[in-house]
């Protein structure tokens, strides 16, 4: 037999072997949840109550947006394109400058921005998160308004001394000569897709949160993108601003196409209860609203939802007021639960609720460890977890 003809031989029994269905004992059936799931199903965010599929669903849940604006249909990545490029329009002081942003960045926020405002203004840098950092606290002092981006939070770390030691304590060393480096917004996206692994789907969000001087900001939806990160390039102090990146094109929603900005530091009840407060920030509010809709349901009670939006300084009377009218609190996220932003609110709560409390604060968080590849859906707070969290609020 010829060497050709072997070769033959042996692609035919391998592609009937692909083809060839596995045993039963090797099938799993349940790639994403099982057959009979109820709580831990993957979200339809076409339909879901925290997306406004129209302007006047818009409109109606958020006063903070400009009043009758047109609107129009996009996703998150397509909403901080639209914010960048209204900041870019509005003054020659912007710059927007990382990693492969001229030619439209990994997830496509910077698309056609160097083609529109020329590659002075939108450009890629080496491959140097401090670098890129450090040229922005630089432009920042000169009264430039520059937007760095760090392609993945995951790699930020390296920036984390230019961040903490000359961002963060710029106004504060200045005294009162009245420099700043306002406009100073560093974007960069955060969090699990499901298949990230170590070093592509980090939350990092509460090492920023510990260090005065920078704001924290982290949005939900397209139409909060867009307010929130024109409110940080406005703002006076130094932004880290945070975007889920599994929401960069599964969210969409009507997004106002003039520019506007959504205050900082306030945080926005989603949805009124009078027996549970869960308080969270990002995707997991997603995951919160669906298993709230499931608790209702099951134990009659009605959950109040608070999205804080600007993890630091962090909207701390919102969360009072409603927790004190509930008596019970449960704070949700994605990243770790050892000293993330949901010890610092439960800390708050037990300072400032102590006695209008009826259950312990709890907090439903990515577990103390790392994001391996195939446990990713099982580190990241499900359904099912708030749930149960619910449940135990409110049988305690």
């Amino acid at each position: 037999m010829s060497v050709l003809a072997r070769f033959l031989r042996q692609r035919r029994k391998l592609r009937r072997l692909l083809e060839s269905p596995l045993p039963s004992a090797y099938q799993r059936p349940y790639s994403s949840h099982p057959p009979k799931a109820r709580l831990n199903v993957p979200q339809d965010y076409s339909s879901h109550p925290l997306l406004h599929q129209s302007s006047s669903s818009l409109y109606a849940s958020c006063p903070e947006l400009p009043i009758n604006s047109p609107t129009t249909r996009l996703n998150l990545f397509q909403s901080v394109n639209a914010a960048l490029s209204h900041a870019l329009q509005s003054s020659p002081t912007t710059l927007v400058f990382g990693e492969d942003v001229a030619f439209g960045g990994v997830f496509r926020c910077t698309s056609n921005l160097s083609t529109s405002f020329g590659s002075e203004r939108v450009f890629n840098t080496p491959l140097s998160e401090q670098g890129i950092v450090g040229f922005a606290i630089g432009c920042a002092a000169q009264g430039m308004r520059p937007i760095a981006e760090i392609q993945f939070a995951d790699y930020v770390y390296p920036a984390f001394d230019q961040l903490v030691n000359e961002a963060a304590k710029w106004r504060f060393r200045e005294g009162g000569t009245g420099g700043e480096i306002g406009g100073l917004v560093v974007r960069m996206p955060c969090g699990g897709v499901g298949h990230g692994a170590l070093y592509h789907s980090q939350s990092p969000e509460s090492l920023f949160t510990h260090v005065p001087g920078l704001r924290v900001v982290m949005p939900r939806s397209p139409s909060q993108a867009k307010g929130l990160l024109l409110a940080s390039i406005a703002c006076n102090d130094p932004v880290i601003f945070l975007e889920p990146k599994v929401l960069y094109r599964a969210a969409v929603e009507q997004v106002p196409t003039e520019a506007y900005e959504l205050p900082l530091s306030k945080a926005e009840i989603l949805k009124e209860g009078k027996d549970v407060t869960i308080i969270s920030y990002g995707h997991p509010l997603y995951t919160c609203s669906s298993a709230i809709a499931a608790a209702e349901k099951d134990f009659d009670i009605t959950v109040e939802l608070i999205d804080l939006r600007t993890l630091y300084p962090w909207d701390r009377p919102a969360v009072l007021e409603s927790v004190q009218k509930t008596g019970r609190a449960i704070v949700v996220h994605e990243s770790m639960v050892n000293a993330g932003v949901g010890a610092e609110v439960a800390a708050t709560i037990q300072e400032g609720a102590f006695l209008k409390l009826e259950a312990p604060v709890q907090r439903v968080a990515g577990w103390s460890t790392h994001m391996g590849l195939v446990y990713e859906k099982f580190n990241i707070p499900d359904v099912a977890r708030v749930y149960d969290a619910i449940r135990k609020a409110i049988d305690y």
